[in-house]
């Protein structure tokens, strides 16, 4: 079996380097991996990944950076010194170089402790060809826990992925900044010490976590604690919901009642002319002297939307079959609209943009006043405007990822979990809970155009809430890539409630271990802390549920049916049930 992987068993997909030839660079990466350099070891399976190397240890960071190399080589006489993520690999950390968690896990080079990464679903993005270059495309959508997937990676894996770290934790619904994995993990040679230390603190911590055997990390703070189902909670004072015009639909025409008048009020004739200009200045441009460019008119761009939409209803495994004239299977409908030349030549040259605009944003490239959603940006905002202008959301509101289905040539093809969409853009969508309405969405640009300091799911969610444009008083649910003390809080002052499940890894979350949930409690089992306007609650279903909000209470005698066990049969019973997992389960997760 391959075992092409980083020997400190890092599952990203960064470039791999083999130990060097000079000895005295060798020694410093041999004590650099085992802290105590063995007698005898296979120099074939020492590989480290770019995660253990700074930014100056490479040749062609920059070109990698830019697109214009696939690989990281690392300058004669590099030395790896951290044990966290790199900025070369792709993550992006907390404040002062910090892992999610806080206060902890700093990427200095220390000789016991070694940053174990969270087993992810990889996803590599080519960010190698603009739209204007040739289409060529690598996608290696693969899961980083195969070794022949691990020798794809260390071959062909583009260098950093530019966002290969970062889109991995996104993927498993995870933060770079404000999540991290636990860096209490030690070297095999430690791990006889380490349970040692680890039974000595559990022995003297005991009785002070209330007999449930976890440790409690909030030094001085002793008198706080968990609290249980039969203590009585304080109900947040409730804001009044005043939104800037009436939530429903808005401005609809008396005569709109056609599904092609709906369709048109996102989709106006000045829009539709626009493309037809773009599409013809460009067609022009790509079409040979000897096969002039036919011209496009606004009824040839209707039709070929009308085709779009049909053979997304029409499943087929070739376009050339619904053009197909046989007597098993032949559709009529699209040879009566257009030919099946004339799709194509549409499809080829469909363009959104000014060309002269799009030259003078291409010579910008590797820069960052390149826009790398140039060519799709003219139509995106006009379909945001129509989104906000026609409907107004009620109180319930969410925030959620999509996944658009496309081709793109802009090196911004994304994969996400459990979406139907193989790959295409990423959006991050806030809509209405009652209808499912999407009154406003982003598109995300890579790891490039996020902060650092405050996270991705910070900042998706701030851009997104739009007090000015929706009002106060709105409940806003999220899942736990966005949920965050942080977030919430300053939801708070923008008059927005907020609630949802959070990790319990996460930046805020309370580090108190007395009288916490245990791990082998029952069903039904529930324990809330409240942190000013912050409730925490953890809660026991088949499996612990941890969730933030803040305008629920902790228990307001909710119960719900589940099966449980009592001898040896599993029998329904009527289980408490935190008002918030209520809640969030009929708003967002029954959609």
């Amino acid at each position: 079996m391959s075992r092409r992987r980083c020997f400190l068993r890092c599952e990203s997909k960064s470039s791999l380097h083999l130990l060097p030839k000079h000895e005295e660079v060798k020694s410093q990466w041999l004590k650099f991996i085992f802290t105590v350099t063995p007698q005898q070891y296979i120099s074939n399976n020492l590989l480290l990944c770019s995660r253990h190397f700074t930014d100056g240890c490479f040749l062609n960071l920059g070109e990698v950076n830019a697109g214009f190399a696939k690989r990281l080589f690392i300058k004669d006489g590099a030395v790896p010194t951290l044990f966290g993520p790199s900025r070369a690999s792709g993550s992006q950390l907390g404040n002062s170089g910090k892992s999610g968690l806080a206060g902890e896990g700093d990427t200095v080079a220390r000789p016991l402790k070694k940053w174990h990464s969270l087993k992810q679903t990889s996803a590599t993005f080519d960010l190698l060809h603009s739209t204007a270059g040739p289409k060529k495309i690598t996608t290696n959508d693969v899961t980083a826990s195969c070794d022949e997937d691990l020798d794809i990676c260390d071959l062909d894996s583009v260098a950093s992925s530019v966002d290969s770290t970062a889109e991995e934790m996104f993927i498993d619904g995870l933060d770079p900044v404000l999540d991290g994995p636990s860096p209490d993990i030690y070297s095999p040679d430690e791990d006889c010490d380490l349970q040692q230390r680890k039974r000595s603190r559990l022995s003297s911590t005991c009785s002070a976590a209330g007999g449930d055997g976890r440790e409690s990390e909030n030094d001085g703070l002793s008198t706080e604690r968990w609290r249980s189902l039969d203590e009585t909670d304080v109900e947040p004072l409730q804001l009044d919901f005043t939104p800037v015009q009436e939530p429903g639909p808005k401005f609809l025409p008396s005569n709109c009642s056609s599904p092609l008048q709906f369709f048109q009020l996102f989709f106006p004739k000045t829009m539709m002319q626009s493309i037809v200009g773009h599409t013809n200045v460009y067609g022009s441009k790509c079409k040979d002297v000897g096969n002039p460019w036919l011209y496009l008119s606004l009824k040839d761009l209707k039709s070929y939307i009308g085709l779009v939409i049909y053979t997304s209803l029409l499943k087929c495994s070739l376009l050339t079959e619904y053009w197909r004239e046989s007597q098993y299977f032949s559709p009529s409908f699209p040879a009566h609209v257009m030919s099946y030349q004339k799709f194509v030549t549409i499809a080829n040259t469909l363009h959104f943009s000014n060309t002269i605009e799009d030259e003078k944003n291409y010579l910008k490239k590797g820069t960052a006043a390149y826009e790398r959603l140039g060519k799709i940006l003219p139509l995106s905002q006009l379909i945001r405007e129509a989104c906000k202008t026609h409907f107004h959301p009620f109180q319930n509101i969410t925030i959620d990822e999509r996944i658009v289905a496309a081709q793109p040539r802009a090196g911004l093809k994304q994969s996400m979990e459990d979406k139907s969409a193989d790959r295409g853009y990423k959006l991050f969508a806030l809509t209405d809970c009652t209808c499912g309405y999407t009154w406003d969405f982003l598109i995300y640009e890579g790891k490039s155009c996020a902060s650092q300091n405050v996270g991705l799911s910070y900042e998706s969610v701030m851009a997104l809430v739009d007090e000015n444009m929706l009002g106060s008083g709105y409940k806003l649910f999220v899942d736990k890539f966005y949920t965050s003390p942080t977030l919430f809080r300053d939801l708070l002052c923008k008059k927005f409630w907020a609630c949802g499940p959070v990790l319990s890894t996460r930046k805020g979350f309370p580090k108190i271990s007395v009288n916490r949930l245990s791990k082998n409690a029952p069903r039904g089992t529930m324990r809330w802390i409240r942190d000013d306007n912050l409730l925490f609650i953890e809660w026991k279903d088949s499996q612990e549920v941890q969730m933030c909000s803040t305008f629920h209470k902790a228990y307001e005698g909710d119960t719900v049916q589940r099966k449980v066990k009592s001898d040896a049969l599993r029998t329904l019973k009527e289980v408490p049930i935190p008002a918030v997992v209520l809640d969030y389960n009929r708003l967002v997760e029954f959609q």
